[in-house]
C-alpha cells in the first residue's frame, strides 16, 4: 500500500500518461483526448511532488508553491479560453518560450549549489543555454507572428556572426565545466549570451519559414527540461523532456522535408534565406487574371462531381472555418465529393490547418495530406483554394530562380477548374508572385474569405 502511493509510482504513472498523450496526438480524432491525458499525468506529477516528496520543506515554500500555481493557472486558462484560431501560433510560440526560461532559471540558480561537481555544472549549463536560446528565440518568434515584427532583420554576414557567436557560447561555457568556476557574474553573462544567439537566431528568418522554428524551438525546449530532469533525477521530468524534445526532433525533419530545405541550413543560421521577398523586378505580371463572383463560382461547384477545398492562413484570418465547413455539407448534400487539401507548413505553425478544421467538426477522413492527394488533383473538377499561397505557387517547380524552387506543394494546377480566394493579389509569406493567378483554368474571387463563403453558400442554397 505504501509502494501505490510514494512518488516514485507516481512518476511511473504519469510518464506513462506522457506517452499514451503523445501516440493519441498522431491522429486528429484522438488528440484531444490524448492532451488531456497528458495533462491528466502532469497535474498528478506536480501533486505527488508537493505532498509526497521526502526532504524536508519550509512551509513558505508550499505558499509560494500554491500561489505560483494558482497565478499561472488564472493567466494560462485565461488566455487559452479566449485566444482566436489565427492567434494559436503566436500562443504556441508563447507558452513553449515561459519553458525555455523556466529550464534557464532553474540553471542559474541551481549553479551556485552544484560547483565541483563537474557532471551536474555540465547538466546545468547545457540547459541554460538550450533554455535561454529557447526563450529568447521564441519571443522573437512570437512578435513575428504577432506582426510587432514584419521584416527579417539581417547583420552583415549574419551567418559568420550568428555562427561565431554560439562557437564563442560552447566555448565559453566548456571553460566553465572544465575549470569549475564559480563566478556569478560568468553564469550570468552566458546567460545573457545565449539570449542574444536566440533573438539573432530567429530574428533574420522570414515568415513563411516559422512552422519549422516553432517546431524547432520546442525540440529545444523539451531538451533543456530533460537536462533539468537529469540534474534532479527526477525520472517525469527527464521523460516528459525528452519526449518533448524527440517528438519536436522529428516534426522539425517532417517541416523541413515539407519545404525542402536541409536541416543544416536551419542549425548554420542559413535558414530562411529563400522565404525573403524577391526581387522587385522579377515579379513582373505573367498575364491576365480573370475575376469571377461567388454566383458564377457556386454554379461551377454545383455541377462538379469531385471538389478539393485547399485552406490556409486566410481563413484563419478571417474565422470563416464554420462558413466552408457549411459549404462542405451543402455541397455533399448535392451529390458533390469534397476533401480537403492539407499542406504540411499551411499556416503559421504545424498542424495549424488541422486544428482549424478540427473545431468545425470536420470529419477527419476529409482530411487529406499533401503526398496522398497531389495524384487526386487531376480528376478533380474544381478547386477552392482559400488564404493559401505559397503552398500552392507552381514556380516551385516551374521556376528555378524562385526562393521557393523545389519546395514541394499542392498540384492544384492539375485540377480542371481552379478559384481562389484572395483579399488582393498582394504575394504570399514568402513575398513572391504566384503563378497559379494567371493560370488560364483560375478563376480570383476577390474579397474576405468569411463573407466571400457566406455569399458563395447562399447562392448554392438557392440553387
Amino acid at each position: 500500500m505504501e509502494y501505490i502511493f510514494s512518488l516514485e509510482f507516481i512518476y511511473l504513472i504519469a510518464s506513462v500518461t506522457y506517452i499514451l498523450g503523445l501516440k493519441m496526438l498522431g491522429h486528429p480524432e484522438t488528440a484531444r483526448r490524448g492532451n488531456l491525458i497528458a495533462a491528466f499525468g502532469m497535474t498528478l506529477a506536480i501533486i505527488g511532488t508537493i505532498f509526497l516528496y521526502q526532504g524536508e520543506v519550509p512551509d513558505l515554500i508550499y505558499y509560494l508553491i500554491g500561489t505560483a500555481i494558482l497565478i499561472g493557472t488564472v493567466i494560462g486558462w485565461g488566455i487559452a479560453k479566449k485566444v482566436g484560431m489565427t492567434k494559436m501560433p503566436e500562443l504556441v510560440s508563447l507558452f513553449n518560450g515561459m519553458g525555455g526560461a523556466s529550464a534557464a532559471i532553474i540553471g542559474l540558480i541551481e549553479f551556485e549549489h552544484y560547483v565541483g561537481d563537474q557532471l551536474s555544472v555540465l547538466t546545468i549549463i547545457a540547459g541554460l543555454i538550450i533554455g535561454s536560446i529557447s526563450f529568447s528565440g521564441s519571443m522573437i518568434a512570437w512578435a513575428k507572428l504577432n506582426g510587432t515584427l514584419n521584416k527579417p532583420l539581417r547583420l552583415p554576414a549574419y551567418n559568420i556572426t550568428n555562427n561565431i557567436i554560439l562557437l564563442a557560447i560552447l566555448a565559453f561555457g566548456a571553460y566553465m565545466v572544465t575549470t569549475g568556476n564559480d563566478s556569478q557574474l560568468y553564469i550570468y553573462l552566458l546567460f545573457f549570451a545565449a539570449l542574444t544567439y536566440g533573438v539573432l537566431f530567429v530574428m533574420p528568418i522570414g515568415g513563411a519559414d516559422m512552422p519549422v522554428v516553432i517546431s524547432l524551438l520546442n525540440s529545444f525546449t523539451g531538451l533543456a527540461a530533460a537536462f533539468g530532469g537529469f540534474l534532479y533525477g527526477n525520472m517525469v521530468m527527464l521523460t516528459g523532456g525528452i519526449l518533448v524534445g524527440s517528438a519536436g526532433t522529428i516534426l522539425t525533419f517532417a517541416m523541413c522535408n515539407a519545404m525542402n530545405r536541409p536541416l543544416s541550413a536551419v542549425i548554420f543560421g542559413a535558414f530562411g534565406e529563400g522565404s525573403v521577398a524577391a526581387d522587385p523586378s522579377k515579379k513582373a505580371a505573367q498575364g491576365n487574371i480573370k475575376k469571377t463572383t461567388p454566383s458564377d463560382a457556386a454554379i461551377l461547384l454545383n455541377y462538379a462531381s469531385k471538389v478539393i477545398i485547399v485552406p490556409g492562413y486566410g481563413l484563419a484570418v478571417a474565422q470563416a472555418q464554420h462558413v466552408i465547413h457549411e459549404l462542405e455539407l451543402i455541397l455533399e448534400k448535392k451529390g458533390v465529393e469534397v476533401k480537403y487539401a492539407i499542406h504540411p507548413v499551411a499556416g503559421r505553425m504545424p498542424g495549424h490547418m488541422n486544428v482549424l478544421l478540427a473545431e468545425t467538426n470536420v470529419d477527419y477522413d476529409k482530411l487529406v495530406e499533401m503526398e496522398d492527394i497531389n495524384s487526386d488533383f487531376q480528376n478533380t473538377d474544381a478547386v477552392l483554394v482559400v488564404g493559401a499561397n505559397d503552398v500552392v505557387n507552381p514556380a516551385a517547380h516551374n521556376d528555378p530562380s524562385s526562393p521557393i524552387y523545389g519546395m514541394p506543394i499542392l498540384e492544384v494546377e492539375n485540377a480542371k477548374s481552379i478559384i481562389i480566394n484572395k483579399r488582393s493579389m498582394n504575394p504570399g509569406y514568402a513575398g513572391i508572385e504566384n503563378e497559379l493567378f494567371f493560370n488560364q483554368k483560375t478563376s480570383m474571387l476577390f474579397g474576405d474569405a468569411k463573407d466571400v463563403l457566406t455569399k458563395l453558400v447562399q447562392e448554392l442554397k438557392n440553387m
